[in-house]
């Protein structure tokens, strides 16, 4: 096996992984990038973005992997908005 094919089974075996498990409604993207890995998405809350990167991390172990994760803040607001 090729190392471009090897690469493409790994993340293919990640987003089964993804996919089976609570993180499967993300929508994460990971896309090859030369020799490395970029994984983009938006996690909903700290935490869950934490466990996709340990997830992507034992994954890809040994690859360079580079993560666009933002946290996206559902929290109520701590204040009034005010309008001018």
């Amino acid at each position: 096996m090729t190392d471009s094919a090897n690469v493409e089974y790994r993340i293919a075996h990640l987003q089964e992984r993804l996919a089976a498990g609570e993180l499967g409604e993300l929508g994460i993207r990971i896309a090859i990038r030369g020799n490395s890995v970029t994984v983009v998405g938006t996690a909903p809350t700290t935490q869950c973005r934490e466990e996709l990167v340990r997830t992507v991390n034992e994954e890809l172990a040994g690859m360079t992997v580079h993560f666009d994760i933002a946290v996206a803040d559902a929290s109520a607001p701590d204040h009034p908005e005010e309008l001018a």
